[in-house]
Order: structure tokens, then sequence, then C-alpha cells
């Protein structure tokens, strides 16, 4: 505003101070929901639980693989890296470490493939989509445990496929799908994906929904068939439900321990052994608890190292 005819210097500058409003100032943003800061007691039980029932224990049994720790006395002398050195020396420790990432590099492939060509064919104005959402989502709900037990059932000498085989006349694919050693492995591998395959299904049809039609209508005017438009357009689109699913199941596979349980025990002659199972025996059936603990310091650091690799790479493809 400008000061009246005959008033100028200092004096006019002040009155248009003065009649000039003050911008109120912003105040600072706050951390929480809704701008409400959230005290740190709020959360200090879910951290107290994490800590007493994760922590704790992993940490405890870190310090005991480096000592000859039995389980009963309280005797306790430090060894080194000597429990180490045995399980990284032992035939069935290696043999377990090679079938685990077997496992997890068959069934992690498997399972996203398969969910991803169920979620393409679901993600679609088929009728019954919906009901069939379900259906293929059903074996998720199952617990490990009851798939490996339906699994051995099915894959026994007298059982469901072989009977299937016999009838279509294909006799001479008739196997003992987990009793012999050589198959054994991928007849697991088998149960583990049709186990997993729809959990997958279901992030990628949530991606799938992000993906917006205009452009896959765009793609077919201008002459680009299903495969080339999912290729160059869906997946590009969708590799954020990539990059969770990859992760998930890389990380579980590499523990998996319920299906080999239940279906094989780590049999036959050890052919199916995993990471998580020899740890079990060691300890359970062997009594051998230094050396338990140290195959499960081992088991950590594995999925540790697979897990950081892992989300470093995927983070930097997202980030491109």
């Amino acid at each position: 505003m400008t000061a009246p005819p005959g008033v100028s210097g200092p004096t006019a500058v002040a009155m248009r101070k003065e009649e000039t409003p003050e911008t109120p100032r912003r105040k600072r943003g706050r951390s929480g929901v809704g701008g409400v800061k959230i005290p740190f007691w709020f959360v200090l039980p879910a951290v107290i639980g994490y800590a007493a029932v994760v922590l704790v224990p992993n940490l405890s049994g870190a310090v005991l693989a480096f000592t000859n720790w039995d389980g009963y006395t309280p005797e306790i002398d430090f060894v080194g890296l000597a429990n180490f050195t045995r399980v990284l020396s032992d035939d069935n420790s290696l043999r377990a470490i090679g079938n685990t990432f077997i496992l997890t590099i068959i069934v992690s492939l498997g399972q996203n493939v398969l969910g991803l060509l169920l979620a393409l064919g679901l993600n679609t104005k088929v009728k019954t989509r919906m009901a069939l959402r379900l259906v293929f989502f059903l074996p998720v709900v199952l617990t490990p445990i009851v798939v490996g037990y339906l699994w051995k059932y099915l894959l026994t000498p007298e059982g469901t496929l072989n009977q299937v085989l016999a009838a279509i006349g294909l006799e001479n694919l008739q196997q003992d799908w987990l009793g012999n050693p050589d198959i054994a492995l991928y007849s697991v591998c088998a149960s583990i994906i049709w186990s997993g395959a729809g959990f997958s299904m279901v992030i990628f049809l949530a991606g799938l929904q992000g993906v917006p039609p205009e452009l896959l209508e765009a793609s077919a005017i201008d002459g680009a068939g299903p495969v080339r438009s999912t290729i160059s357009i869906v997946l590009p689109l969708i590799n954020g439900a990539i990059v969770v699913n990859l992760l998930l199941s890389v990380l579980g596979n590499l523990k998996q321990f319920d299906a080999v349980f239940s279906m094989t025990n780590g049999g036959p002659a050890g052919s199916t052994e995993t990471m998580a199972t020899i740890v079990y025996k060691t300890a359970f059936l062997y009594l051998e608890y230094p050396s338990a603990l140290a195959q499960g310091v081992v088991l950590m650091i594995v999925v540790g190292v697979i897990g950081f690799i892992q989300y470093r790479v995927t983070q930097r493809k997202a980030l491109a």
C-alpha cells in the first residue's frame, strides 16, 4: 500500500510494514500418523517381545556356536571355529547345502512362472475367474505339513499318480517318486510349487490391476500380439510384484523344512536333506548341539547374504 501524499522516507516504510499482513509461519512437520508424534513407549512392548523371542535366542545361539556346550552341563569352553570346521567338512552338511540351493532355484522359478501364468489367465473377463482364483489359492490355506502328507500319499508306488498313469496306458512312466534318490528332490519341489503358486498369483494379480488397459489396447492396434504386449508392457509395469514374489520365495525356500520333513524326512539316503532338516536332526536326533548351532549360524548367514544381495539388485532395477 502506498503512503499518503507528503509522507516519505522512514515514516512511509513503517506505514507500509504496518499495513502488510504477516505471513503465518509454517509449523514443522511431525512424524507419525496425521502429523501427531507417536511416543516411543507405544511400540516398546512390541520391541521387547521381538527381542525376547527373536533377537536374544538368535544371538545366544550364535555365541554358543563357538563353544562346546552340550545342552545339559553348565561348563562351557570356547573352542573357536572348530564347530564350523566340522560342519563344512561333513558330507551330509555339504549335501544339504547343495540340495537347499537346488530346491530354492527350482521352486522359486516354477512357483513364480506358474503364478504369473495363472494371474495373466485370470486377469481377463472369463465368467468363472473369481471361482478359479479361489480354487488356485486354496492350497495356500493348507498348512505345509498337510500338503506334505497329501503329496506323500499321492506319490507312493501304489498312489494316485501311478494309478492314473496305469489307467491311461503309461505304465512305463510309473516311478517310486519319493523312494528314488534321483527324482525324490524334484518330487518335493513339485509339491511346494503346487502349494505356493496361488500365493504368487495373488501378488501378480494385484500388480496387473494397475496396468492401464489403454496401453494394451494401443499395442493391439499397433499390431502387437499377446506375447509381445506381455513382455514389452505388462512385465515392466508389474516389476514391483515380481520383486516381492522373488524375494519372498527365495528367502522362504532357503529355510524349507515342513514339506521335506513330512514327505521324505530328508531321505532316501539324504537326497532331499536341506539345511533346515539337517539342523533339526543334528540337534534333536544326534544331540550334537554345538554342531547344530554352527549349522544354524551358517544357514542364517546364507539367508541373510542372499536376501541382502537380492534386495540391492532388485532395488537398483526398480529405481532404473
